[in-house]
């Protein structure tokens, strides 16, 4: 990267250190060069056999009754971790990716492991071979882009044995390919959570750009950025408006993946970029609360970790992205409230508030993805307080104008066990985005904030059919959780890729 002398930055710093580990999830009847072997075990643990020299009447008395997520380590030269899979006729595909999560967290230590499987009970082998590999390589993930010394040991390999796959080679391949696939979407994830993790002052809008030029090199798709007078003869308002008060240049950059076949759509997809958000003249209130928005920029760092997975994974569609970096900064020169913006396209926008500046950046995107002529609209952004306070951090919210990409986007949230939740967009709230002096504002009213944010981008999308999530409750934990690591999540990369997957338009 291009670096500011007084910003020192350390030698050989990468905003994407997560690139550096390559875990190898491979199916091995024999588990062999294993430290630490986890073994997945159902209810009712009475009928279990024993496991490493312990009954089951044992594991009881230590507290392990196989309930999911449940771990215990039975120590010796070669450790054994049993891991609760609650009941096996209800194994689901997310049950797998969770308990495997749980086996690598209770190994933290181990580079080398092996996870024994009864039975996969019925389950799809390609889904069960992919939620393993994601469940290993995203609960294993810490970001260790400027601590001297990570707190546990990178995952080198995962062996897997699973009783009921080895006779049939057909299921066999397919449980093969999944890991694979499974190893492809949990980088991309890792990248996502690297990016938002990564301090504002070592991830500028110029910085996050240069580190999309080069994921493309890497991942094979085309990337175009474009300067802050590039943006002023496209006449890009909002993010010009947004950058104002801030020392740093704004960026737009346009991702683009191509298929080698014939195109079955053009999908885009639009990520809010604000690397750092302040809340401008409109300050933000909290300590705690500045500290996450390094991560304000984390619907961007979503559309830039699913783009390294398109091709890899064979997507068929062209998918184009636009990522609208800045940070939001007061200053002298900041815009203020009061001021009017006028978007690419022409739309007056009367500012109501700095700290709603991310609908004032993606207006611009959406503008530039319809005259591209997408057939369809997926837009990721932390974009409000009130979807964290409607559905907490667990759950982000969903809207939009288009049935088929709303059941699309959540089809997607299922399969990769992160959850959305439809919000309305309803159309009688906006008149409170109503402007006296502009064709809208940025800011409705005290109630559905969600929402009316969603109608302010709606404004823009047109007929274009849309989904937009809102993932400013998902976009950190504070806690492990499962395959959910401490810090950033990369909520919605997986989303995205397994919507550009396969995207066609609706006929």
């Amino acid at each position: 990267m291009t670096r500011s002398p007084s910003k020192l930055i350390p030698d050989g710093f990468t905003a994407t250190p997560s690139l550096a580990d390559s875990p190898v999830v491979v199916l091995d009847d024999a588990l062999g060069g294993v430290e630490t072997t986890g073994v997945l075990v159902f209810t009712p643990v009475a009928d279990a056999a024993p496991i490493a020299g312990l009954s089951p009447s044992a594991w009881q008395r230590a507290g392990f009754e196989a309930e999911p997520g449940q771990t215990l380590l039975i120590p010796g030269d070669e450790p054994t971790v049993l891991v609760g899979g609650g009941g096996a006729a209800g194994l689901t595909v997310n049950g797998l990716r969770d308990a495997t999560a749980a086996f690598v967290r209770a190994t933290s230590k181990t580079g080398r492991l092996g996870f024994e499987i009864p039975s996969l009970g019925g389950l799809d082998p390609a889904a069960a071979g992919q939620a393993i590999a994601e469940g290993a390589a995203l609960a294993r993930y810490r970001y260790s882009g400027l601590a001297s010394k990570r707190p546990d040991a990178p995952l080198e390999r995962l062996a897997v044995r699973i009783g009921d796959i080895e006779p049939a080679p057909a299921a066999t391949a397919e449980f093969r390919a999944g890991i694979e696939a499974g190893l492809i979407t949990s980088r991309a994830a890792n990248i996502a959570r690297d990016l938002a993790n990564t301090p504002p002052g070592h991830l500028t809008a110029v910085d996050l750009a240069e580190v999309a030029v080069a994921l493309g090199a890497r991942f094979g798709f085309d990337v175009e950025v474009f300067d802050k007078q590039q943006l002023i003869e496209l006449g890009c308002g909002g993010l010009l408006g947004v950058n104002r008060g801030s020392t740093e240049e704004p960026r737009m950059v346009k991702l683009r993946y191509t298929p080698p076949g014939t195109s079955t759509g053009h999908l885009g997809l639009v990520g809010k970029g604000i690397t750092y958000d302040s809340g401008g003249i409109s300050l933000k209130p909290s300590d705690p609360m500045h500290l996450l928005m390094k991560m304000d920029m984390g619907g961007a760092a979503s559309v830039l970790g699913a783009f390294t997975a398109l091709r890899a994974l064979g997507a068929t569609a062209t998918v184009s992205g636009w990522l609208m970096c800045t940070d939001n900064m007061p200053s002298g020169s900041a815009y203020q409230l009061g001021d009017v913006l006028t978007a690419r396209g022409g739309t007056t926008v009367e500012v109501k508030n700095t700290d709603a500046e991310g609908r004032l950046v993606m207006m611009d995107a959406i503008a530039l993805a319809n005259e591209d002529g997408v057939d369809a609209i997926v837009d990721i952004a932390t974009l409000t307080g009130a979807a964290l306070m409607a559905l907490g951090p667990s759950i982000a919210a969903l809207l939009g104008n288009d049935e088929t990409m709303l059941a699309t986007v959540e089809r997607a949230a299922a399969t990769s066990d992160e959850q959305v939740w439809r919000l309305p967009l309803e159309r009688r709230y906006r008149k409170q985005l109503d402007s006296e002096v502009a064709d809208i504002a940025n800011l409705g009213g005290p109630f559905a904030g969600a929402t009316t944010a969603a109608l302010f981008l709606d404004h823009f999308v047109g007929a274009t059919p849309w989904a937009h999530l809102d993932i400013a409750g998902t976009m950190q934990t504070e806690a492990d959780d499962s395959w959910r690591s401490k810090g950033a999540t990369g909520f919605g990369t997986r989303i995205l890729i397994d919507v550009a997957r396969g995207f066609q338009p609706a006929r």
